[in-house]
C-alpha cells in the first residue's frame, strides 16, 4: 500500500518485500532483536553510512522469538533476505558447522581480536572457525531495591539462595503501593522463560538429559524448581507474571514496581542510567541465587553479528560488523551515551578506569562472566554443553514447546504433574525422532 501499512504488517511477522538496490549502492539488510543496545547501534549507524558512502543499511528490528523463526526460515531456503543477522552463542557454532554462516577472517590488526575475551571467541566458534563477532555478552545477577530493604529491615546476602529470595520477596511485597516482590521471566520461549527456568533447575540439582540423552524433566528436581517458581511469582510477583518477559520485567523494575529482579547482567547499564531509570540511586546487586548447587545457576549469553552464506554482499557486511563490534564503536557509544551504556562483556579494553568509574557493577559483572564454565554446568554429569540451553540443533523446538507448557502451568491452567508429564513426553518424542 502507498502509506506503508502492508510493509509494517509484514515486517512485524518477519516477512519482507524483495531487496532492491538503490542508486547503485550496496544495500545491507540487518535482522536484529529489539534490545536497547541494538537500538543504540541503529542510531549510530548513519556515521557508518557517512564513512561508507557506497553502502546503505536497511533495518529489520523484530521481537526476539519472531527474529529467531525468521532467521531460521531464511537460512533453510537460502533466500538471501538478510546480509547481517543478530544471533547468539547457541546459534553461531551450530549454524556455522552446518555451513549456513560465513566464516569471519582477514580481520584488520586494528580490530584487535586478542582484545576480546577468549571465552567469548570460543563460544562463537566451531573448530577454530569464527562465525560471528560479539556485540555484547552477559550473565545473570540479582538486582534489588536498597531503600525497600532498609525500610523492611532486611539484608540481601552476597550469595543468596532461592530460599532466601522467597523470604526477601515477601518482605518487600507491597501491592497496595504498586510494588511487587520479584520479577522473573514468565513469557514463553527458549530464550525467555526457559532461559531462567533452565538455570533454576540447574540450581535445584536438575538437568535436561542424563548421559544416555534420556530427558530428565519429570523428576523431583524439576518439580521442586517449578514449584518454587510458581509459588514465588503467584504470591509476590507482578500481576502479569505469566506474560512478562525480560523487557517487561526490566521496565517494571526501572519504573519502581519491583523489589527484586533476577535477570541478565546486561540490564545493569539501563538500571543504573539516571536518564532512563527511577531507581538508579537505590539499586543494589548481588550474585544469582543457588539452592542445592551453584553449578549452572548463572548463564552465559552473547549477542553477536553474523553473515549468512546466502548474502550477496559479504565483504560489505563484514565491514559493518567489524565497525559495530570495534573498540572505536565502544568509544563512540561512551561519547554519545556515556560509559555506563557501552556494550559490556566482550572486550578487555572496555574495563578500563572510565568504565569502572561510571559503572558500579562493571567489576562484578566481569568477575561473574569470567567464572562461568559452560561445560561444567550441572550437579550431575550431562552429555551436552550450554547452561540455559542445550547445544543441540533440536533445542529451539524443544525449548519453545516446553516453554509454552510452563506458561500454561504458571497461568494455573494445568497442574505441575501434567506440566512435567507433557514436557517429558514431548522431549522424549523429539529425541527419538532425531535418533538420539
Amino acid at each position: 500500500t502507498h502509506d506503508g501499512s502492508l510493509e509494517k504488517i509484514l515486517s512485524k511477522h518477519g516477512l519482507f518485500f524483495p531487496k532492491m538496490a538503490v542508486d547503485g549502492k550496496t544495500k545491507l539488510t540487518i535482522g536484529t532483536v529489539n534490545n536497547q543496545e541494538m537500538r543504540v547501534m541503529q542510531s549510530l549507524a548513519p556515521e557508518f553510512e557517512k564513512s561508507h558512502p557506497n553502502i546503505m543499511l536497511e533495518w529489520k528490528v523484530l521481537d526476539e522469538n519472531i527474529l529467531r523463526k525468521r532467521l531460521l526460515a531464511d537460512l533453510a531456503i537460502s533466500d538471501g533476505q538478510f546480509d547481517i543477522m543478530t544471533i547468539g552463542a547457541y546459534e553461531a557454532p551450530i549454524w556455522g558447522k552446518k555451513k549456513w554462516l560465513h566464516s569471519i577472517s582477514n580481520l584488520s590488526e586494528s580490530y584487535d581480536l586478542n582484545d576480546i575475551f577468549k571465552a567469548v571467541i570460543n563460544a562463537l566458534s566451531d573448530h577454530n572457525n569464527l562465525y560471528a563477532l560479539p556485540f555484547y555478552s552477559e550473565s545473570t545477577m540479582t538486582f534489588y531495591r536498597k531503600d525497600l530493604f532498609k525500610k523492611a529491615g532486611i539484608v540481601m546476602p552476597e550469595q543468596p539462595t532461592y530460599t532466601d529470595i522467597m523470604t526477601l520477596a515477601k518482605a518487600v511485597h507491597d501491592p497496595e503501593n504498586g510494588v511487587y516482590g520479584i520479577g522473573l521471566r514468565g513469557k514463553e520461549g527458549w530464550g525467555q522463560n526457559m532461559a531462567f527456568i533452565s538455570i533454576l533447575v540447574n540450581a535445584f540439582g536438575g538437568r535436561w538429559f542424563d548421559m544416555q540423552w534420556r530427558p530428565t524433566i519429570d523428576t523431583k528436581e524439576w518439580k521442586q524448581a517449578l514449584t518454587f517458581y510458581k509459588e514465588i511469582l503467584t504470591k509476590y510477583g507482578h500481576p502479569n507474571h505469566a506474560t512478562n518477559g525480560w523487557q517487561e520485567n526490566q521496565s517494571h523494575y526501572t519504573n519502581g514496581q519491583l523489589g527484586i529482579l533476577i535477570d541478565a547482567t546486561s540490564m545493569a547499564g539501563r538500571i543504573f542510567d539516571p536518564t532512563s531509570a527511577k531507581v538508579n540511586t537505590v539499586t543494589g546487586f548481588s550474585n544469582t541465587p543457588y539452592e542445592i548447587t551453584d553449578k549452572g545457576s548463572s548463564w552465559l549469553w552473547i549477542w553477536a553479528l553474523a553473515i549468512p552464506e546466502s548474502s550477496k554482499s559479504k565483504q560489505a557486511a563484514q565491514e559493518f560488523i567489524t565497525w559495530a563490534t570495534s573498540k572505536q564503536y565502544i568509544k563512540r557509544v561512551a561519547e554519545t551515551r556515556g560509559w555506563i551504556s557501552v556494550p559490556p562483556g566482550t572486550r578487555i579494553s572496555t574495563y578500563g578506569s572510565n568504565y569502572q568509574k561510571a559503572a558500579p557493577f562493571a567489576e562484578f559483572v566481569l568477575k561473574t562472566i569470567k567464572q562461568i564454565e559452560p561445560t561444567n554446568n550441572t550437579l550431575k554429569p550431562v552429555p551436552y554443553s550450554g547452561i540455559q540451553y542445550v547445544a543441540i540443533p533440536e533445542f529451539p523446538t524443544i525449548g519453545h514447546q516446553v516453554g509454552l507448557i510452563m506458561t500454561r502451568y504458571l497461568a494455573d491452567k494445568i497442574t505441575i504433574e501434567t506440566a512435567l508429564h507433557e514436557a517429558q513426553l514431548l522431549v522424549e518424542t523429539q529425541m527419538k525422532k532425531s535418533g538420539y
